[in-house]
C-alpha cells in the first residue's frame, strides 16, 4: 500500500481510485486556511503539525514510514535501488540519518513493519519469482523509451510476506498462497499478523461475472486474514464483497482498524473489528474515499485520509475511536497527503506526501500535538447530527 507520487496510489486502492488520480499540488497557503463547521472550532494544520520537514530525499519515490517500538528508526519503501524500478524495502535511523536496504533488492515490495519483541522486519516480496529480473527489464526499457501510462498496481500473485531477522540477515517466508499477500502489521505482543490477501479469487472457480472482474479489478477480492507472527493458523476474518485491506491492530491489540471499500471500489469508510473477525463497527460515513487508518497510542482517535475535499485532494483527518464524532480535518496541502503513522509515543506523526512540488511522493515528518486533537474530537459535532 503506497502513494506512488505520479499522481497515482499503488498497492492500496482498487482500480476506480488508480485511474482518478492524476497530479500532485502544493499550495503556498498550506496550513492557512481553517477548518469551518458550524458550531465547532476552528482549526489550522499548524494547530496539530509543526516543525515540518521531509525524511526521504533520495530515488524516484518513497512511502510509508513505519516507527520502530523505541520510535528511533523507521522502515520505509522507496524506489531507488540501481537495476530496479520497483520499491525495496530500507530502514532509516532517525538520529544519524543513517539508511539501511533489508530486502533482497529483487523484484517488488511493500509494507514493511517492525516486529515489538523480536528483530524481525516484516514486509511483502516477490523476490523469489524467477520472472523478477526479466520483469524489471521491462519496467526500465518503458521507462527509458520516453512513453507514459497511468500507473497501476497489478496486486502481483507472487507477492508473499516474509519475516526479516536484523541480527542474521535470514529471511523467513510465511505465506505461500497463489494470490497477493501483503499490507501486514503485527499484533502490539508480537505474537500475530494481520494482513491482506486476494488468495481466494484464485483457491476456487469463479463464476463468469467474478472471472470478469479479477480482470478489470483483482483488489475487489482482497480480504483480512490472520495469522502467527510465525505464519501458522492463516484465517479469514472478513467476506464482504469490496477490497478490505490496510490493517492494524489498535493501541491494546483488543481490535483491528481497517479500510473497506464499497463493491464499486469508488468509497471507502474505516471499520474496525475484534482479532477473531466479529463485532464490525464502521468508525466513519464520510462518503468519500476513506483509508489508511492509524489509530493513536494514545487510543483515543484514528488518523487516516481521504479525499472529501476533491476527488484528487487527499487530506489527512482523524476520528474518535468509536466513530461517534464527525472527523476533524489535519492537513491543508493541495494534492496528496496520506498513510499517516504516529510515533509510539504520539508526539511526532509520519505520513507520506506530495506537497514539495514535482511528481514524487516523500515522506514527512512532524511534532504533533496531542492536546489540541483532543480538543479539536471533543468540539467535533456528533456525527450525523447537522450540529
Amino acid at each position: 500500500m503506497t502513494f506512488d507520487g505520479d499522481g497515482t496510489l499503488g498497492f492500496l486502492v482498487p482500480v476506480a481510485l488508480v485511474m482518478a488520480l492524476t497530479s500532485t499540488f502544493f499550495s503556498p497557503h498550506a496550513g492557512l486556511a481553517r477548518q469551518q463547521t458550524s458550531g465547532a472550532e476552528s482549526f489550522e494544520e499548524r494547530d496539530f503539525l509543526t516543525r515540518i520537514r521531509r525524511l526521504t530525499i533520495e530515488g524516484r519515490r518513497a512511502g510509508e514510514g513505519y516507527f520502530s517500538p523505541d520510535g528511533t528508526r523507521m522502515v520505509f519503501q522507496s524506489e531507488r535501488e540501481p537495476g530496479n524500478p520497483f520499491y525495496q524495502m530500507y530502514v532509516l535511523d532517525l538520529t544519524t540519518g543513517d539508511v539501511t536496504r533489508v530486502s533482497p533488492g529483487l523484484g517488488k515490495t511493500t509494507c514493511g513493519f517492525f516486529s515489538p519483541v523480536s528483530d524481525a522486519i516484516l514486509f511483502s516480496s516477490t523476490h523469489h519469482d524467477p520472472r523478477s529480473k526479466a520483469l524489471q527489464d521491462e519496467e526500465l526499457a518503458f521507462r527509458e523509451s520516453g512513453q507514459e501510462r497511468r500507473y497501476a498496481w497489478d496486486y502481483d500473485t507472487e507477492m508473499d510476506l516474509y519475516a526479516y531477522s536484523e541480527g542474521t540477515g535470514t529471511l523467513t517466508r510465511l505465506t505461500t498462497a497463489h494470490g497477493y499477500d501483503a499490507e501486514g502489521s503485527y499484533s502490539r505482543d508480537g505474537e500475530w499478523i494481520v494482513f491482506a490477501s486476494i488468495r481466494d479469487a484464485y483457491n476456487r472457480e469463479l463464476t463468469a461475472a467474478e472471472q470478469k472482474q479479477l480482470e478489470t479489478d483483482p483488489s475487489y477480492f482482497a480480504e483480512i486474514y490472520i495469522a502467527r507472527a510465525d505464519g501458522r493458523e492463516q484465517t479469514r476474518l472478513t467476506s464482504v464483497p469490496g477490497y478490505d485491506g490496510g490493517p492494524f491492530f489498535n493501541h491494546d491489540g483488543t481490535r483491528i482498524i481497517w479500510r473497506r471499500f464499497n463493491e464499486q471500489g469508488v468509497l471507502a469508510d474505516v471499520w474496525s473489528m475484534k482479532p477473531d473477525g466479529s463485532d464490525a463497527r464502521q468508525i466513519t460515513d464520510f462518503h468519500a474515499m476513506s483509508w489508511a487508518p492509524y489509530e493513536h497510542p494514545s487510543g483515543d482517535y484514528v488518523i487516516f485520509a481521504s479525499n472529501k475535499l476533491g476527488f484528487e485532494n487527499f487530506e489527512l483527518f482523524m476520528v474518535d475511536s468509536e466513530g461517534i464524532k464527525e472527523p476533524v480535518r489535519v492537513t491543508y496541502s493541495d494534492g496528496f497527503d496520506g498513510l499517516p503513522v504516529p510515533s509510539p509515543d504520539g508526539r511526532q506523526l509520519s505520513w507520506t506526501s506530495g506537497r514539495a512540488g514535482g511528481s514524487a511522493g516523500q515522506i514527512y515528518l512532524a511534532q504533533w500535538n496531542h492536546e489540541r486533537a483532543l480538543q479539536a474530537i471533543r468540539s467535533a459535532p456528533l456525527r450525523h447530527s447537522g450540529l
